[in-house]
């Protein structure tokens, strides 16, 4: 009798064990636990299947594909420390663009913060640190986005499109004497403005028509040379915006009696032309008479004795 139940507590067995076989990938993949599974069996067998079927790795776990990386080994520490300065050198000029674009002053405002992104740009792209490998393969070229020479391109084209060489030295930092004279001219002007802005703008326009005209005397001084940066440019056109249409003033250029004479001239020049011709093809029509010469007195003489 007990040889025939153990047959039969076999034979149980190996059918749960099938169906366990049939069943078991697709309940794991649905609900990822063992709960319909153990909730079918007795504790016993529940306890089994839990121990068989328990996951790994708890479900919440930091989704990272550098943790499962070792440290890499391409990347020295010496390259590594100019990635992290350059990295807080780039943070450091972006603080100083944001607040600089309204008011424009990304020339005169960031140019030492952008020095200094562009210095330890140039080391990592040239320098040779220790073991002579080369930081500009690794940081720079080591993959195809590229995102420190990205990073640093996007900053480059938007200080050349700013033209802030124009407004800068070329051989020591700092603004240019012109861009000093015009920055002078410019608070000279608004500070006018705002001393007469809250009263008649009358007295605004005839107070401050001195300092408005020096200001705009520098800036077609510059704009002839050709050499203005943004920050002057924004500068005018926010200084020409309040002149002429917050204030309403006014005043007669300087360039119109030299026009208006030039027009004059030209206008009359046809009436001098045909004037001047009219009076000497008249010239020609007159007729010059030339008195006879007397003949000589011998052939008088002759012809009064052959009278004779």
């Amino acid at each position: 009798m007990s040889r025939h139940a153990d047959r039969l507590f076999l034979l149980f067995s190996l059918l749960v064990l099938n169906i366990c076989g049939l069943k078991c990938s697709e309940i794991v993949n649905a609900s990822g636990s063992t709960k319909v599974l153990t909730s079918s069996l007795s504790p016993a067998a529940s306890a089994a299947a839990a121990a068989v079927f328990k996951p790994a790795v708890d479900s919440v776990f930091p989704l990272s594909l550098l943790s499962s990386f070792p440290e890499d080994q391409e990347v020295s520490e010496y390259c590594t420390e100019l990635l992290h300065i350059f990295g807080q050198r780039y943070v450091e000029l972006v603080r100083c663009l944001v607040p600089a674009a309204r008011p424009v002053k990304v020339c005169q405002g960031c140019f030492v913060s952008y020095g200094r992104v562009v210095d330890i740009y140039k080391n990592i792209s040239t320098e040779v640190g220790p073991g002579n490998e080369s930081c500009s393969e690794s940081l720079i070229r080591g993959d195809r986005l590229m995102l420190v020479y990205e990073m640093y391109s996007n900053l480059e084209d938007l200080w050349v499109k700013a033209n802030c060489q124009h407004c800068l030295g070329q051989t020591s930092p700092g603004l240019t004497n012109e861009t000093v004279a015009f920055m002078a001219a410019l608070n000279q002007t608004i500070t006018c403005f705002d001393k007469f802005r809250q009263g008649n703008h009358t007295e605004l326009c005839k107070n401050c028509t001195s300092a408005y005209k020096n200001l705009s005397w520098l800036y077609n001084g510059l704009e002839k040379k050709n050499i203005l940066c943004i920050d002057i440019e924004d500068a005018m056109n926010v200084t020409r915006k309040l002149w002429s249409k917050t204030f309403n003033c006014s005043f007669p250029r300087e360039e119109t009696v030299p026009v208006i004479a030039v027009s004059s001239f030209m206008l009359f020049l046809p009436i001098i032309f045909y004037l001047s011709s009219y009076l000497h093809s008249e010239q020609k029509k007159r007729k010059i008479i030339h008195p006879r010469r007397a003949k000589s007195s011998n052939s008088l003489m002759n012809i009064q004795d052959k009278q004779s």
